[in-house]
């Protein structure tokens, strides 16, 4: 990781936003994107408890989706089809491996999770991590494919970015993403979405 140009990224952004986060400019932003009202369905969507009910899971995994201002209008109607159309077992499937992904072996959740969207040619990173954001926003990270190239390529991270999600780019991101927060200024990372976004911005 490049470090001194995250510093220099980091500089650029507090001198046009001395607050970070917090600063009057971008609190207007913040709001668009809801994210405490998102971590609050979250938790309801993704506690233990949901999977006992798979429908209604995918009810409001759907319902989740739908009201992320950080999935594109295009992914939305097309995630929100394929899981209604789903049969029983196919529900089933999907059900067991978001409880594996939320509450089990993550690296076997998000593998499954992966492998049963790529048969319905629906395997986007910003739809198998939203839900992990928004879940766990201060351990877990969004990954929109032109931010994660961006600062993949900018911050010199030692990763290679591929369309189809993987565990291994999931994991190296997030833990690079995770010792970025640690290196600048509190106010720029009030989750590692607003982290990312800050990066989006600057690079």
């Amino acid at each position: 990781m490049n470090i001194s140009k995250l510093k220099i990224a980091e500089a650029h952004f507090l001198q046009s936003y001395p607050d970070g986060f917090a600063d009057a400019g971008l609190v207007e932003i913040g709001k668009r994107h809801r994210m405490d009202k998102m971590t609050v369905f979250a938790k309801e969507v993704f506690a233990k408890k949901s999977f006992d009910r798979p429908n209604e899971f995918l009810d409001n995994l759907v319902k989740l989706v739908s009201r992320s201002s950080m999935v594109s209008l295009f992914e939305k109607p097309k995630f929100r089809d394929m899981v209604n159309d789903l049969n029983s077992e196919d529900q089933k499937r999907l059900v067991a491996s978001y409880r594996k992904l939320f509450h089990g072996n993550q690296k076997k959740g998000l593998t499954e999770v992966v492998e049963f969207l790529a048969e319905r040619k629906m395997a986007k990173w910003s739809l198998v991590t939203i839900g992990l954001v928004y879940y766990r926003p201060q351990k877990e990270v969004f990954v929109k494919p032109t931010t994660a190239k961006n600062i993949v390529q900018k911050l010199e991270l030692d990763l290679e970015y591929k369309p189809r999600p993987s565990w291994e780019f999931y994991e190296g991101y997030r833990d690079a993403i995770l010792e970025m927060k640690s290196l600048v200024n509190p106010s720029l990372a009030p989750n590692n979405a607003a982290l990312t976004g800050f990066l989006m911005m600057v690079l």
